[in-house]
């Protein structure tokens, strides 16, 4: 995985989204973007509530 790699809120935020409003699933998205289930989980925690009001 990408040990110690930032990521940009953007690009977290994108990444929940294709989650929390396109439906694919977390696995999915994580092993597209080359990122851990865990953090997608966290990152969705995290933004998944301010998608929810934007959208």
């Amino acid at each position: 995985m990408n040990k110690g790699i930032r990521f940009t809120d953007e690009f977290k935020q994108d990444a929940v989204e294709q989650v929390v409003e396109r439906g694919y699933a977390v696995s999915e998205v994580a092993e597209r973007l080359g990122i851990s289930t865990k953090s997608l989980y966290a990152w969705r925690s995290k933004f998944a509530k301010s998608l929810r009001i934007r959208a």
